[in-house]
């Protein structure tokens, strides 16, 4: 089992930035790969960027390229989402994911708020 703990989301005016975290903890040996998706008010659940563990190959949706970047600290177990130049378009919850090759090879953050005022 993989124990996620996201933290950094709030209320930022446009313009503005924010960075997100997401610690993980227990069978992180398992972990090949973390991202960041979000979802917003009667909206599907989208990626935002994603990093492996192994090269830190990194994937960003069209929308946040050029202003959100993602990294990780793997002697940390952390994944960070620096989110610059917000929009109030990226109002959303941001959930962290990570990718493990064991069942049930996937698990989800409880989710962080990030609101952005026009």
């Amino acid at each position: 089992q993989v124990h996620l703990v996201e933290s950094g989301g709030g209320l930022v005016q446009a313009g503005g930035c924010l960075r997100l975290s997401c610690a993980a903890s227990g069978s992180i040996f398992s972990i090949n790969a973390m991202g960041w998706y979000r979802q917003a008010p009667g909206k599907q659940r989208e990626l935002v960027a994603t990093i492996t563990t192994s090269g830190g190959r990194t994937n960003y949706a069209d929308s946040v390229k050029g202003r959100f970047t993602i990294s990780r600290d793997n002697a940390k177990n952390t994944v960070y989402l620096q989110m610059n130049s917000l929009k109030p378009e990226d109002t959303a919850v941001y959930y962290c994911k990570v990718d493990s090759l064991t069942w049930p090879y996937n698990y989800w953050g409880q989710g962080t708020q990030v609101t952005v005022s026009s």
